[in-house]
């Protein structure tokens, strides 16, 4: 699957419709964000049943603001509704595919009891 173009307009509907989201916060200007670009893009092509998606921080700054977005490119990893994973920074090929081999190895049932309060 290709990466989508992300907007406020569809934010929530692809929250909603999917259970793993990855996201990727970046801007045309940013040269770490067109350099992991093609990384992303590649792990958006063999990870079915993930959906990818980009929010361009400068037409999206309402999105990025709700996320206090500081710094970019930044990654969002959202299972189940839930956001497992937000950092900035670009990352390898091999470290992409970890970190996403180990979002796909959470345990969400697990997780959501742990922050349930006691």
């Amino acid at each position: 699957m290709a990466t989508i173009t992300v907007t406020k307009d569809n934010f929530n509907e692809l929250l909603t419709e999917h259970d793993f989201v990855v996201l990727d916060f970046w801007a045309e200007w940013c040269g770490p964000c067109r350099q992991f670009a093609p990384t992303f893009e590649a792990a958006s092509e063999k990870n079915e049943g993930i959906v990818f998606g980009k929010i361009d921080t400068e037409a999206q700054q309402e999105l990025a603001a709700t996320f206090n977005i500081q710094s970019i490119p930044t990654l969002m990893i959202v299972r189940d509704k839930t956001i497992v994973y937000s950092e900035p920074g670009a990352l390898r090929p091999a470290d992409f595919d970890n970190l996403l081999q180990k979002a796909r190895d959470l345990d969400m049932a697990k997780l959501r009891a742990e922050a349930e309060p006691a």
